[in-house]
């Protein structure tokens, strides 16, 4: 079969939520083309198994290198194979600020104020605390507490609570501000993700058909209309096509890498790679914005946190047996178990940094092997000024672009990580963290601004939240309109996190799958209205 009601192009977080929505009934077709494979195996089954996910269900994306880290290159880890991201990420269930999306509404995406996506949400949710003003329980996507966290993450909110920063137990709730245990994204203790959310409950309707490991070279465009997808798998090249409409869902690298393949982009980049131009349209690409992040690291005496020792290693074997036969115990992690929401700047509408806390040392997002035990505290900007372009590479589409977040290129960006990193520190230094004898593996003085911003630029990385390369808004250079409908030729949807038009002040996969919920709603009014 090469015809369908609905093509969709990527089996992401987004990806998914559009598929699962737009199958349900089996009245349309839909075929769901995803480069990488199933992703259904233990290892992403197993939250603590996360740190290893580093084969063929990660991208392993780099950037170019960054003039405001010292001319590094930077690591950008992204999800390949059904459920994207949310296979391989750290299952912290974070929605972002109300402000966000009220801000959103107010740049010209009439509709997305917080008041209309908080429903989605809630339709996407089901949170084992039951439903609530802010929460939904009868949803696809399970939402649960941690029930196995370590005692130094619960001694973090302490820490943080004793230098009077709120204790709260729900961010996603009436307040944002605060310090608490994250929820994350599992269900039994098992990872849950996207595709065993949409997808894999029903993968076996014969109206869904799922093509994995296949490519998506360009889309096809005739008399102005995207009226199929060119794929190629292994050495086999085919050609499919949509009756209703192709739904672009490749995130925000290969969302507009694809499009720019497909002629659809910034001219000028477009002709000087040879690739005739179909839509000239700069925001192709553009304006891309990430969570610029700092981790700070101390070594501990204690071996209560996660190690590298003999104890350790013999509690993580221990661990993995236990979850191996019940589901239960420290493989439960998901690393990044305590946080928070806090402003330090004062003219910030909302809270303005974030943090994640990790019972264990980190060194270059977990590549490098650090012995010993302690203790890593991310921080991170999350309204970020600086913005970065995705670029073709090449032509061919299994080539990754060339991304250039241009992280820290906006001075007010690393005044708030200094005031973010400074608190970090504060927090450490407060009991009952104290009490487990820290010591800073990253030394400075912080109360020097340029010695502190020297350390930032030479350690500050990505803390995995790219969006906005296809952004939506009302305006004729925006790429979709309100109802994520491409400009400049029809039959063309995006939806995923390239089209937020400002990067929202959280975690990213959950107003990812709210993305597709509402894409999905999309289509399905669409047709009604013919």
């Amino acid at each position: 079969m090469n015809q369908y009601d609905y093509i969709v192009i990527g089996g992401g977080s987004t990806g998914c939520a559009v598929t699962g929505r737009l199958a349900v009934g089996g009245e349309r077709s839909i075929c769901l083309v995803e480069a990488g494979g199933r992703n259904n195996d233990m290892r992403v089954r197993t939250p603590g198994m996360m740190p290893f996910l580093r084969g063929s269900q990660n991208y392993r994306f780099e950037t170019v290198p960054q003039k405001g880290l010292d001319g590094r290159v930077g690591y950008q880890p992204r999800g390949k194979g059904l459920g994207g991201s949310s296979a391989i990420n750290a299952m912290v269930y974070i929605r972002g600020n109300a402000w966000d999306y009220d801000n959103w509404a107010a740049m010209g995406c009439p509709g997305w104020a917080y008041e209309d996506v908080l429903p989605w949400f809630k339709k996407a949710e089901a949170n084992e605390r039951g439903a609530d003003e802010y929460h939904g329980a009868g949803g696809p996507l399970f939402v649960s507490d941690q029930k196995w966290t370590n005692p130094a993450s619960r001694d973090f909110v302490q820490s943080a609570a004793a230098l009077q920063l709120t204790e709260t137990d729900d961010f996603n709730g009436e307040r944002q501000a605060g310090f608490g245990i994250y929820q994350v994204t599992q269900r039994k203790g098992e990872r849950w993700s996207a595709s065993r959310a949409y997808v894999e409950p029903i993968r076996d309707q014969p109206n869904l058909d799922i093509r994995t490991r296949t490519i998506v070279e360009k889309l096809v465009v005739e008399g102005g209309r995207v009226t199929g997808v060119a794929i190629r798998k292994g050495r086999s090249r085919e050609t499919i096509y949509a009756r209703r409409g192709v739904i672009l869902s490749a995130g925000a690298f290969n969302s507009p890498q694809i499009l720019m393949l497909s002629g659809i982009g910034p001219g000028r980049h477009l002709n000087a790679l040879g690739v005739p131009v179909l839509v000239d349209r700069p925001a192709v690409g553009s304006n891309l914005q990430d969570h610029i992040d700092y981790v700070s690291s101390w070594e501990s005496e204690s071996r209560v946190p996660i190690g590298n020792s003999r104890e350790g290693t013999m509690r993580m074997l221990g661990a993995m047996l236990e979850h191996r036969r019940k589901r239960t115990g420290v493989m439960t992690t998901p690393y990044a178990e305590a946080g928070g929401f806090w402003t330090v700047s004062p003219d910030a509408p909302c809270p303005d940094v974030q943090w994640h806390f990790v019972p264990a040392m980190l060194e270059d997002h977990g590549r490098e092997k650090v012995n010993g035990h302690g203790v890593s505290l991310h921080a991170c900007v999350l309204r970020p000024e600086s913005r970065g372009t995705v670029r073709l590479a090449s032509l061919d589409a299994a080539e990754a672009p060339l991304i250039d977040p241009n992280f820290l290129d906006d001075d007010r960006d690393i005044a708030t990580l200094r005031e973010g990193v400074r608190l970090s520190h504060r927090i450490a230094e407060a009991p009952p963290l104290a009490d487990y004898r820290l010591t800073d593996r990253h030394a400075v003085d912080l109360a020097n601004d340029a010695a502190l911003d020297a350390m930032i630029r030479s350690r500050a990385d990505t803390v995995y939240h790219p969006v906005g390369t296809c952004r939506m808004g009302s305006d004729d250079e925006a790429v979709v309109d309100p109802t994520l409908k491409a400009r400049g030729v029809e039959g063309l949807w995006i939806a995923d996190a390239s089209i937020m038009p400002r990067i929202v002040s959280g975690n990213t996969n959950a107003p990812s799958i709210m993305i597709g919920e509402r894409c999905a709603d999309f289509l399905i009014r669409a047709e009604k209205a013919v």
